[in-house]
């Protein structure tokens, strides 16, 4: 049957993680056939869904007795995907001669809150404050790390952040910051918001002999001269003229450069910076924090804007992968279909080696050639249409 062409693919990449070794067979061909259904067009993110886009031989209901009770380890799943990925992005960065990018961030994934008679709510939802937004949401928070490049992103790393659980969102970037073990050619840089640098995080990077680059809020004190005061009173004393233009991509920054303690460091950068056509106001200050020192403003903020990586990110996977599609409610199926996406997102980007939505094009119309060659080669065969339109959940 000819639409194992996709399916091969997806088997192949299996094997090249090592996965035969800790699956057994059945698990794996389960788990081709979730990818595969995850990376089809038109996709919502239901079991019927998967089933249906999977050309999954099974019933629907062994698909969520996989993701809920099934005895699979999604952990080895992970670190796997986790060792190929950094041996990849370590070696392109090495090529290129260019810095690593660690990006945390975090994301809500909405679910419609349950009425009071619900029995079955699903687990680990709780209300999240969403800045995009501006309100209080009912859904999963999830802390995500990347990995990039200037050129290659790869999701990397995802945790629960579950209120009652009483571990922060900081705790578990710490967590996942961990998981960069190794020896590293290349500088590293670790960018995050403003929610995120706080001492504790911070000292984690710098422990790791990871650099900084984050946003600080406005509030943060720095130390001019020895004297404590906050970033957005201190820049009231600074005029155009102290500043100078930087330009990073199309947008055109005046930029004061600080050096000297802040609050939990005693020696680092804080670019103050403004667009240049904002008027140089509080509500218009930007405040860039980097913990190397050797780097120029240019770079600094040339770096810092590779974090809209993960933003894209984000709104690829919801888009496209349906992160935020599920339907199941344990919290381990939950967990299962974020590193079952996780696994889909880097398949995707593997395959095209260029970014999540070029990666799931190629994928999506080699699956289309697929269906088109098994339906030409069955007619060819002379195999009834009825035995084609049930192969292919038509009937």
């Amino acid at each position: 049957m000819n639409r194992l062409a996709h399916h091969q693919g997806i088997h192949k990449f299996f094997m090249t993680l090592g996965l035969a070794l800790y699956f057994s067979k059945p698990v794996i061909k389960h788990l081709v056939h979730i990818v595969e259904a995850l990376t089809t067009k038109g996709f919502s993110g239901t079991l019927t869904d998967v089933h249906h886009w999977s050309f999954h031989p099974n019933h629907r209901t062994t698909l969520s007795h996989f993701f809920t009770k099934s005895p699979w380890d999604e952990e080895t799943l992970l670190r796997k995907l986790q060792q190929w990925i950094l041996h990849r992005i370590k070696r392109i960065a090495k090529q290129e001669n260019q810095p690593l990018f660690v990006s945390i961030d975090d994301t809500i994934c909405q679910k419609t809150k349950p009425s009071s008679r619900a029995t079955h709510a699903i687990q680990g939802c709780d209300w999240h404050f969403s800045h995009s937004d501006h309100q209080w949401v009912w859904g999963h928070s999830l802390v995500w790390l990347m990995v990039h490049t200037f050129t290659q992103a790869f999701p990397f790393a995802f945790r629960l952040y579950d209120k009652a659980a009483g571990r922060s969102k900081i705790d578990l970037a710490i967590e996942m910051l961990s998981s960069l073990k190794g020896k590293w050619a290349q500088p590293v840089y670790v960018l995050m918001d403003s929610w995120y640098p706080s001492q504790a995080l911070i000292e984690a990077c710098l422990k790791q002999g990871f650099h900084v680059i984050a946003m600080l809020k406005t509030n943060r004190i720095l130390y001019p001269k020895g004297i404590a005061i906050q970033a957005k009173e201190f820049a009231r004393y600074i005029e155009p003229n102290d500043t100078r233009l930087v330009t990073v991509g199309s947008e055109r920054y005046r930029v004061y450069r600080y050096e000297g303690a802040l609050n939990g460091l005693d020696d680092a950068v804080v670019l103050l910076a403004w667009k240049a056509d904002e008027p140089m106001t509080p509500d218009h200050l930007h405040v860039v924090l980097s913990t190397d020192r050797e780097l120029s403003d240019e770079d600094i903020l040339r770096y810092y804007a590779q974090r809209w990586t993960i933003e894209c990110f984000f709104r690829q996977a919801k888009d496209q992968l349906k992160l935020d599609g599920y339907r199941v409610r344990h919290v381990r199926a939950v967990k299962r279909y974020w590193a079952v996406v996780l696994f889909a997102c880097v398949y995707s980007i593997a395959e095209s080696q260029q970014d999540l939505s070029s990666g799931l094009e190629l994928l999506r119309s080699r699956k289309g050639h697929s269906v088109v060659e098994f339906i030409y080669d069955a007619a060819k065969q002379d195999i009834p249409i009825d035995v084609i339109k049930k192969q292919l959940h038509v009937a």
